[in-house]
């Protein structure tokens, strides 16, 4: 730490010119006059763009240079020296040098133009020049050799803040859930239908309203909470559809202005052969970058499959609370222990993990349809509020497919039955006097729950006690495998 009398060194610093002047830049940084302003202009969060935009970004900036280089747009030594730049980023390289806060411009244009300038400058970099150099009227390069790569005439050829920064949403969030949702949804799915299975042979009390109903199998439980997992999976398949379209190709106001009329189609087949997901070119333009309902529509679907491990993981939680004062039917693994004043306490961690990640989606979800709403992110021609919503969506995506992995791996895997307490509490279950009615009626059988409640009885007791069938009678209507099932 420098004493009160010392100053600690300034750190060296270049400057750039953008079109509103000049600006004062980190030396060693890669980025140029534009990005500076724009962290300038928006000290608001701390949070850069999440790496999976940037992600998106150098792909997209690749593949917008292979195509550029296919029409005839871009030589061969700017095209290739693009694609190499671009690519890195795209793998995660370079990540330091995208400092821009989420919420800036709400086109995204300062993150598609920190893109176009750190391409560039790793550019210049690559062919010895001075970093900055590409937008030095002074500094000519050969085009030969890929050098003078202009952020602007170059790196963004045929392209729009207003087209890209959707396009890479799209490319983000599409990969994030075909990489990793879809995967973590199927995992759990698997583990529910070998508890369904395993477990078919155990009958517990059903309960409605937090009361005792009627018996069911524990395995159908947990079968219906598969197929609940099902539906996310096809829910998750939906939403990755929806966010298919890209809407490259369609430039400042989905007009395609300063493009080639194929640009969007090819980019759009470039990107499929890098993701390995089938992306196409919007259907039209004008849709695709005046209104961002395509994110809506997903994130809808991610809220839907967060409500539904929430659902399971508090049923999970309930059969298993306890260990001894509650209803434990099941054993939750123990993860940790629970209180810093009471020894030997162990709490369902994991379950309020999963609880606390639906809370955060549905947050998220809110954002993004407020991002889209007419008049506040939708305005004519453009969404203004895509960096926030960008961030919502992987936000969601990433949670998502991560609590179902670990709640998965460390509550599913390790959940035990506890068969005798299963047994135990149907037989007290007033509810039982259901399988009565066919023989004696509605309210013979409700007099019977009623007497046995009263008397601290079970039903078959008190029903033994009046008479009202046999023996062989009672034992068949009040076998409990029996209620479980269609008769």
């Amino acid at each position: 730490m420098p004493t009160a009398t010392e100053r600690p060194a300034e750190a060296a610093t270049r400057t750039e010119k953008d079109t509103m002047g000049t600006m004062t830049v980190p030396a060693n940084a890669l980025y140029g006059a534009s990005t500076q302003r724009a962290v300038e202009n928006f000290p608001i969060s701390g949070r850069p763009m999440p790496p999976g935009i940037l992600h998106a970004y150098g792909h997209l900036k690749a593949a917008c240079a292979k195509v550029n280089l296919e029409l005839g747009r871009l030589n061969e030594a700017r095209a290739n020296a693009i694609i190499k730049a671009a690519t890195e980023i795209g793998i995660g390289q370079h990540h330091q040098h995208f400092p821009i806060d989420v919420f800036q411009t709400g086109s995204g244009t300062s993150t598609n133009m920190n893109a176009n300038e750190v391409i560039a400058n790793l550019i210049c970099i690559a062919n010895g020049a001075p970093i900055g150099s590409s937008k030095d009227p002074n500094y000519i390069g050969d085009p030969k050799t890929g050098k003078g790569v202009h952020p602007n005439d170059h790196v963004n050829l045929g392209q729009s803040s207003n087209d890209t920064f959707p396009t890479a949403m799209r490319l983000a969030a599409a990969y994030d859930i075909h990489r990793h949702l879809l995967p973590c949804i199927e995992a759990m799915e698997t583990e529910l239908v070998a508890k369904a299975k395993a477990w078919d042979d155990i009958v517990k009390i059903g309960r409605t309203h937090l009361q005792d109903a009627t018996p069911i199998r524990l395995g159908q439980e947990f079968a219906g909470y598969a197929q609940q997992l099902r539906h996310a999976e096809q829910r998750a398949q939906h939403a990755l559809d929806a966010l298919l379209e890209l809407p490259i190709g369609g430039t400042a106001v989905g007009t395609g202005i300063n493009t080639h009329p194929e640009f969007g189609k090819r980019v759009c087949q470039k990107l499929t052969e890098a993701f390995g997901i089938p992306f196409r070119e919007a259907a039209d333009h004008c849709e695709a970058q005046h209104t961002q309902d395509a994110l809506v529509e997903a994130s809808g679907h991610l809220r839907t499959i967060a409500i539904s491990l929430s659902k399971i993981a508090c049923d999970i939680r309930l059969m298993g609370c306890g260990p001894r004062c509650g209803i434990g039917e099941l054993k939750l693994p123990e993860t940790q222990p629970g209180s810093s004043i009471m020894p030997g306490k162990v709490n369902p961690v994991m379950v309020e993990m999963a609880c606390m990640v639906c809370c955060r989606v549905i947050g998220n979800d809110a954002t993004i349809g407020a991002a889209n709403l007419g008049g506040i992110g939708s305005i004519l021609e453009l969404n203004v509020a895509m960096p926030v919503m960008a961030e919502a969506m992987l936000d969601s995506i990433r949670l998502v497919a991560q609590a179902a992995k670990v709640f998965t791996e460390r509550c599913l895997k390790g959940l035990e039955p506890d068969r005798e307490r299963c047994a135990a509490l149907i037989e007290g279950s007033l509810a039982m006097c259901t399988s009565l009615v066919p023989a004696i009626g509605y309210d013979k059988s409700a007099a019977i729950a009623k007497t046995a409640f009263a008397q601290g009885k079970t039903v078959r007791e008190v029903a033994r006690e009046q008479k009202v069938l046999s023996d062989s009678d009672l034992d068949k209507l009040l076998d409990p495998r029996s209620m479980t099932h269609a008769s």
